[in-house]
């Protein structure tokens, strides 16, 4: 009678132990993180550091497992968003998504499907775009490289859109096809140091801008920034899309002696128009941990979290807010702040050919 106690005593122990376990098992899973994924940049540009320090004090209090991808840029984050499993969040360039929204209205029916379901979840801050030649160079001016050889960045990249964009805004055509390169910065800048194949290299980078933050003195003996204008032609024609910049010397001691005039591009925080509960809850407590964590960011985070306001202004015509989002950062700082502009959707009509820019947006197959 003892022995058979003491066996129920034992089997009735271990009956609870496994319940307590099922219980804190299923309490762990409850609690466990959802995983989600933001695609940004390359490793070396700010796009990357804005989503670790997004991932790193925003994401944790959200219960999100915010994983930060590098890609080529913008417009291959709008592809991304719209395919790939598991991402939530992509960084984007202004000029970018407007390249979008031009090509859907103008009837692409691939571009039509790509944006139209995208929200801009709040507007960032701006990138600078660098104008880099080799330190001999004759050129000074960035309204000078029209006929240049330039590399543009990668395919599908926010700088190969950008730099297309720009010198079309600039000089009113496009950048012939034989003096147009696709390498990355790294490898673009080394070409251009080396050997006589490139004239002007373009990239898009929010200050300080790693690449040329790591460069020794040594770099001023190989290369230099072009400065901007404002009174050219070609320049005044840029500001019509772009925004005026001035590059410190402060964040590059090493390679500028002074501050010189640029140009820069807005970066934007998108996300799909999701609708299902689960989503849209993590999303907006997403917003909310962000709105509560701007401090943080400012002391911790990238030195551009400095420029951002948490506000949101209103935006052009085609972009809209995602609403589940823009409730919280509404109430962050400004209640009054604008909604959403709406528009109406454009009626698809197939293009003729495949232009420069639809090709640099990933439109052409």
């Amino acid at each position: 009678m003892r022995l058979e106690r003491v066996t129920q005593r034992g089997l009735g122990q271990l009956a609870a132990l496994g319940a307590s376990l099922c219980l804190n098992a299923g309490a762990a899973a409850q609690a466990a993180p959802t995983a989600y994924k933001i695609v940004t940049a390359s490793e070396r540009g700010t796009y990357i550091q804005i989503g670790r320090d997004l991932a790193r004090l925003v994401a944790p209090r959200a219960d999100i497992d915010l994983a930060v991808l590098p890609s080529a840029g913008s417009a291959e984050n709008v592809q991304r968003l719209r395919h790939e499993e598991g991402v939530k969040l992509a960084m984007v360039q202004s000029d970018v998504y407007q390249a979008f929204l031009d090509e859907a209205a103008a009837g692409n029916a691939q571009a039509q499907t790509l944006i139209t379901p995208l929200r801009v979840v709040m507007p960032l801050y701006n990138e600078e775009i660098y104008f880099i030649v080799r330190a001999d160079s004759p050129l000074q001016w960035v309204h000078e490289i029209k006929g240049k050889r330039i590399n543009a960045g990668p395919l599908k990249s926010g700088t190969a859109l950008s730099t297309t964009t720009l010198y079309r805004r600039m000089f009113g055509e496009a950048i012939e096809p034989e003096r147009e390169l696709h390498m990355t910065n790294e490898e673009a800048l080394k070409s251009l140091v080396t050997s006589n194949d490139i004239d002007v290299v373009v990239a898009v980078a929010g200050q300080p801008f790693k690449l040329l933050v790591d460069m020794t003195p040594e770099a001023r003996r190989y290369i230099r920034l072009l400065k901007l204008d404002p009174q050219a032609p070609a320049s005044k024609a840029a500001l019509e899309v772009y925004f005026p910049a001035t590059i410190r010397s402060s964040n590059y001691p090493n390679l500028l002696p002074e501050d010189i005039q640029g140009l820069a591009v807005k970066a934007f925080l998108v996300t799909y128009n999701y609708q299902n509960p689960d989503t849209t809850g993590r999303l907006a407590r997403f917003a909310h941990t962000l709105c509560r964590a701007r401090d943080t960011l400012r002391e911790q985070g990238h030195p551009k979290w400095k420029e951002v306001s948490f506000g949101l202004p209103a935006l052009g015509r085609g972009w809209s807010y995602y609403r589940p989002t823009s409730r919280e950062l509404q109430a962050c700082d400004n209640p009054a702040a604008a909604a959403a502009a709406a528009s109406a959707p454009a009626k698809v009509v197939k293009p003729a050919k495949c232009t420069p820019q639809q090709f640099a947006l990933g439109l052409c197959g």
